[in-house]
């Protein structure tokens, strides 16, 4: 029977107001890949925090690799053989991939720096990993998915037994994710223990051995993954059966809100001509580097455009700029709503309020408060917004109502057509379930939606038609319906396809 190198018991942590973890009990084997799952706010990461040094528990028992833990700071979990790897990569991307590696670790003879040594033990990490990246690169010169294989090195160069993987995926294309599989294989193999938290839960079945479940703040169950499955690990962390994963409405559809006519910008943005009809959402599928968040960077006026036509309610507009397109009626949630879509550090409030305030502001500038508030009510009850208050700060939410605040401060202006980008990345499966709705509810209200995503059910479950880009341009398009995931990946992958297939033809 395998040994447990960490146990964690009873484990409790408050922050003033919130108790984030309550008598939380949690275990780790050598060579095995554990999934540590539950919805954003359910405690996970606060609880690696504490594995990993970063916060200090209030009460409950720690032992890693037989050893009782009284106190733990990140440099003696360290110490200890603890590494985690979080989702927002922490590198120094002006530095090399050895420079990195070994930072705060230097290697040195005599008081002098030995950068030949730390290449030479980074080739030889690399190496073992079959990692095909020389130690010298520039680290912001390699994709974000090397960048993820040079996490995973350094935190083996510390001789890191335990391995905590925070959403690794989110940012990786399928044939990368492959990669990282193999990898994670390999470290199983060769007896590293490996907490695997991510919320694209088709990977699981993968890779992982066990699964453990946490729900606000609780321990709630562990279970061996092949005795279980999909439907019964999402009841456990949302606490319910959710019976529609991809729920749709049907409404009849309305007038063209939106055409693009020959839309070209920079290298990436060629030719590309759509339309968006009032009461249907239309998804726009393709490979990461396929055009797709430059497309809705350039409808809202974020990049600039060589050329095309852009017709709203069947009037040209001209989009210089994104206050061009707010004023217009066209909106974006962007892809990353934490760095382009909130100023996280500002309350809702403010968040709502801001790229509102033309509408708020009387003639000498000032504020009209009744209005203001009026508008938070109205936005937070429209999209039924989980939080204490408008005051908080919009950084502390969920990653789901994160998004409906992007959404909440767009629809306070009558917005005509409101573009997604990856709105569902890095939210639970409940959450996730929240977002569609949202959209469903604005697609009733008659509004235009345009979304794009990575994850293939989602841009088959929620779209009414979709198009597909490969190379900047549009290889496809179908009714939602009527198409294969093979069909669509034909399009996404061979450019020979530019002409597309029309919807019904």
């Amino acid at each position: 029977m395998q040994e447990y190198i960490v146990e964690l018991e009873h484990i409790n942590k408050s922050f003033p107001g919130v108790k984030a973890l309550d008598d939380v009990s949690f275990n780790l084997k050598s060579g095995e890949v554990l999934a540590l799952l539950g919805e954003n706010g359910a405690g996970k990461s606060t609880l690696m925090k504490i594995l990993s040094g970063v916060y200090t528990r209030d009460s409950g028992e720690m032992t890693v690799f037989g050893e009782k833990i009284e106190e733990l700071t990140p440099k003696k979990a360290q110490a200890l053989g603890i590494a985690i790897i979080h989702q927002e990569l922490n590198m120094c991307a002006h530095l090399t991939v050895a420079e990195n590696m070994f930072l705060g670790r230097e290697k040195t003879h005599s008081g002098v720096l030995s950068e030949r040594e730390m290449r030479k033990e980074a080739a030889r990490i690399l190496g073992s990993l079959n990692i095909d990246i020389d130690p010298d690169t520039i680290v912001g010169d390699l994709a974000v998915s090397k960048q993820q294989m040079v996490e995973i090195a350094k935190a083996l160069s510390t001789d890191a037994k335990v391995l905590i993987m925070d959403e690794p995926t989110s940012a990786l294309t399928s044939k990368e994710i492959d990669d990282l599989f193999v990898i994670i294989h390999k470290l199983r193999a060769a007896g590293h223990g490996i907490v695997y938290i991510s919320h694209r839960l088709e990977e699981l079945q993968h890779i992982v051995d066990r699964v453990t479940i946490m729900r606000d703040g609780r321990y709630i169950t562990t279970m061996n993954f092949q005795d279980t499955n999909m439907s019964e690990i999402i009841a456990y962390m949302v606490g319910r059966e959710i019976k529609e994963k991809f729920p749709r409405v049907t409404c009849a559809k309305g007038k063209k809100i939106l055409e693009v006519k020959h839309l070209n910008a920079g290298r990436m943005v060629r030719d590309v001509s759509l339309d968006l009809f009032a009461g249907e959402i239309v998804g726009i599928a393709g490979l990461m580097g396929a055009g797709r968040t430059e497309t809705t960077r350039a409808l809202f006026g974020v990049d600039p455009k060589d050329s095309g036509e852009i017709i709203l309610d069947g009037k040209k507009v001209v989009i210089r700029k994104p206050m061009d397109a707010i004023k217009a009626g066209i909106v974006l949630a962007p892809e990353d709503r934490k760095k382009d879509g909130l100023c996280t550090k500002l309350s809702i409030r403010d968040n709502i309020a801001l790229p509102n305030l033309d509408i708020l502001c009387n003639k000498a500038g000032v504020i009209n408060s009744k209005k203001e508030a009026d508008m938070v009510e109205k936005s937070v009850q429209n999209l039924t917004i989980k939080l204490a208050g408008p005051e908080v700060d919009a950084g502390s939410l969920s990653g789901g109502n994160q998004q409906k605040v992007v959404v909440a401060k767009w629809l306070a202006r009558n917005s005509r057509v409101v573009i997604f980008d990856e709105p569902t990345r890095g939210i639970d499966v409940a959450a996730k379930v929240e977002i569609y709705n949202l959209m469903n509810q604005l697609k009733q209200e008659g509004i235009g939606v345009l979304f794009v995503s990575s994850e293939m059910p989602e841009i088959m479950g929620i779209s009414d038609r979709i198009l597909v880009m490969c190379d900047g341009r549009i290889t496809g398009e179908f009714l939602s319906g009527e198409v294969t995931q093979n069909q669509i990946l034909e399009c996404a992958t061979k450019f020979e396809n530019k002409i597309g297939q029309k919807a019904g033809a």
